[in-house]
């Protein structure tokens, strides 16, 4: 199966066996990312939240009075 990343364009050939094709088959609102992507983004990810400017918002209580 190929499958198209949905940040670069580049198309990648899925073996039919593997999950993440029957995935991609089935549900078509699932997207494919490659693994230079993926890795890129991790990596970015784990950058900001070990920043000091990185604020999660689960962190956050909501206010009594709204």
């Amino acid at each position: 199966m190929k499958a198209r990343c949905v940040l670069c364009d580049t198309i990648d050939v899925i073996s039919d066996d593997n999950p993440l094709a029957k995935k991609l088959r089935n549900r078509p609102i699932h997207t494919y990312m490659c693994e230079a992507c993926h890795t890129r983004i991790t990596d970015r990810t784990i950058e900001r939240t070990s920043s000091d400017h990185y604020r999660s918002y689960k962190d956050i209580q909501p206010k009594e009075d709204w």
